[in-house]
């Protein structure tokens, strides 16, 4: 038998390793060896910029190697929806994967819209890989220029 040095911070690189294994893949204690999940996970959320001019908000998600069939975007009740999957490559025969590091499957995002916006004219766009949703502002949200009269 080997003596080993015990080392604490690789206990607690293991108990965080384990962790995040199982957050990433819970299953219910009452429930081992039946495969049922107690919530469903997304496999990837795509990363999204937001901004704002004076006339709308703008929001750019990159959704790569995700055909534009494969997105959906929905507006209801002030909430903004982009859900969608990315598929994984089919297996092919004499090939071999070494290392597989990016992640595939359905991802759904949500945003709750501020009151101002006009959802009868929201638009998206998808282009290489980018889905560029506009969010125009409504009139009454859009700032007036009053003119002061001097007396």
């Amino acid at each position: 038998m080997a003596i080993v040095r015990w080392d604490p911070f690789r206990e607690l690189q293991d108990m965080s390793d384990r962790l995040n294994r199982m957050i990433a893949h819970p299953s219910s204690a009452g429930n081992v060896g039946q495969g049922k999940e107690v919530m469903t996970v997304a496999d990837w959320t795509p990363t999204v910029d937001i901004s704002e001019t004076e006339a709308e908000y703008a929001i750019k998600a990159e959704l790569p190697e995700v055909k534009r069939e494969d997105v959906k975007v929905t507006v209801e009740d002030g909430v903004l929806t982009i859900q969608g999957e990315r598929k994984q490559e089919k297996e092919e025969k004499g090939k071999k994967y070494h290392r597989i590091e990016r992640s595939y499957g359905r991802f759904v995002r949500t945003f709750t819209l501020p009151d101002t916006v006009d959802e009868s004219k929201v638009k998206a766009e998808y282009a290489d890989g980018i889905l560029h949703l506009h969010l125009p502002k409504s009139e009454k949200a859009k700032p007036k220029q009053i003119e002061v009269k001097v007396a």
